[in-house]
């Protein structure tokens, strides 16, 4: 009994053992987490203290910093001190980084003046090799001169020199030594000249400096950059994202300084210019440029104002005015005067009747039918400073009902309607053009629109005239003629 109770103890204790060894493992395990996810939260804390150098909420404690450490003078200026040398860090690599706006504008005036001393040194190199060359040729020939019998003068040969070209010189041209011997080398160097501003030119588009580039162009000496082919090369680049449009850039240098030259801009460029300006809804410098520089005008580049005034309704008068001064210009006067009608100027329409005579009566007409303005039609239709209508009232009338106007001949003849029999007869009597047949026609449309009093008005003013009868339709036994035989 006694050797069985000591055994039940002993397999106790072994179990005991076993499950403290297990406890134990399970607890070192559980431990080695704990000391890592310390030494994680650590680095954390590190990064954070690191890299968040101030914090969005005042009221909250520092990022990295215990509570403890967050009322320590030590440590805050300790971390004070941190913060100031990330500072100045963050402003050191900034100024590797980024370099200020005006370091630019400095190295872009920089560039201006190696530009500028590039350029007057190319010159004064020209005018050295000029020099250079032609006392060269002078050399040779005065060597030549020595060596032969001096039997003529020296400006004699030189004179030979001139008209033969026959001294072999080193520098290998024959072609040039009567332009060496120029007492004008810029004249001698003007191709020279002329093709160098082409490839300064070609060199600032390179560099995508554009709005030089259209400056450069402006004053190029004899317009040899103004012309569609510099157009393509601007309309080749395109627009640029967040930079004035290049080509616009061209347009407005060279019309900025087209009043200083003797010749205005030609007509293919000038319209043009007008399209892109348009194109940018820049109609403020279009106006500039139409009113104050000195362009070439045409039909196209009033027709381009007109069509852009009747997208743009806004601004479809200033358009309007525009074109008609263009017109005028170009002496285009129908389209001038339809300009005029269309803003309104019904007054200034009909002056411009009256200052140009060159108006027929078919295009009063077709001017009533483009802009058939009820007071238009009743200013050509009546007296003007005292000369007769420009139009008849009548035919007026029937060609608007022929037209599908109907609405613009019904408030004519309603106007007309209003000033009874006296201003009815007054009208038929003066219009040379109207004849009583149409007359009869006009009466017709009155009736069948219900102007019934209006008709019988016109009715009566026709049998009253002199040798006018009324013929029935159903009588056809009446003879037109019969009162030639009595």
């Amino acid at each position: 009994m006694r050797k069985d109770l000591l055994m039940n103890i002993t397999s106790f204790i072994e179990m005991f053992l076993i499950r403290m060894n297990v406890i134990e493992n399970d607890s070192s395990k559980i431990q080695l987490q704990i000391d890592k996810m310390k030494q994680l939260r650590a680095e954390y804390d590190t990064k954070e203290v690191k890299y968040h150098t101030f914090s969005k909420d005042p009221s909250k404690p520092i990022p990295g910093m215990t509570l403890q450490e967050s009322v320590n003078l030590d440590a805050l200026t300790k971390y004070l001190k941190h913060l100031e040398d990330k500072y100045i860090e963050i402003k050191r690599i900034m100024l590797k980084k980024y370099v200020p706006v005006q370091r630019k504008a400095d190295l872009d005036e920089e560039m201006i003046v190696t530009l500028k001393r590039r350029d007057l040194a190319e010159n004064m190199n020209k005018e050295l090799q000029f020099c250079h060359q032609r006392l060269q040729i002078i050399s040779n020939a005065l060597t030549s001169w020595v060596k032969s019998d001096m039997s003529s003068s020296f400006q004699d040969l030189v004179e030979e020199i001139q008209k033969t070209k026959s001294l072999h010189v080193t520098i290998g041209d024959q072609g040039i030594v009567e332009e060496l011997l120029e007492d004008d080398p810029g004249k001698a160097k003007e191709a020279e000249i002329l093709l160098g501003y082409i490839e300064r030119f070609n060199e600032l588009m390179s560099l995508g400096e554009y709005e030089k580039a259209a400056c450069f162009a402006a004053r190029s000496p004899r317009r040899i950059l103004q012309n569609i082919g510099t157009v393509n090369k601007f309309k080749a680049v395109g627009k640029i994202r967040g930079k004035p449009f290049p080509l616009l850039l061209f347009f407005e240098a060279i019309f900025s300084t087209s009043h200083a030259c003797r010749r205005p801009i030609d007509a293919e460029l000038t319209l043009e210019g007008i399209k892109c300006g348009l194109s940018e809804k820049r109609l403020d410098l279009v106006i500039n440029w139409v009113t104050q520089e000195r362009l070439t005008f045409s039909e196209e580049v009033g027709d381009v104002i007109c069509d852009y005034g009747e997208q743009d309704t806004y601004n479809k008068a200033k358009c309007l005015a525009l074109a008609q001064m263009i017109y005028s210009e170009c002496g285009l006067h129908k389209k001038a005067l339809l300009c005029l009608c269309k803003q309104g100027q019904i007054h200034g329409a009909m002056e411009y009747i009256q200052q140009f005579k060159d108006f027929t009566y078919d295009d009063l007409m077709q001017l009533i039918k483009l802009c058939p303005h009820t007071e238009l039609i009743q200013c050509l239709t009546r007296e003007w400073n005292g000369k007769p209508p420009s139009l008849s009232f009548g035919l007026a009338i029937l060609q608007l009902f022929s037209i599908g106007m109907k609405t613009v001949g019904i408030k004519l003849l309603q106007e007309i309607s209003k000033g009874g029999k006296g201003i009815i007869e007054h009208l038929m009597i003066n219009d040379p053009f109207c004849a009583f047949e149409n007359w009869q026609e006009v009466a017709n449309i009155c009736l069948q629109n219900g102007f019934d009093k209006l008709s019988r008005d016109i009715t009566s003013v026709l049998r009253s005239q002199a040798g006018v009868t009324e013929i029935s339709e159903e009588d056809n036994t009446v003879n037109l003629m019969e009162h030639v035989f009595w």
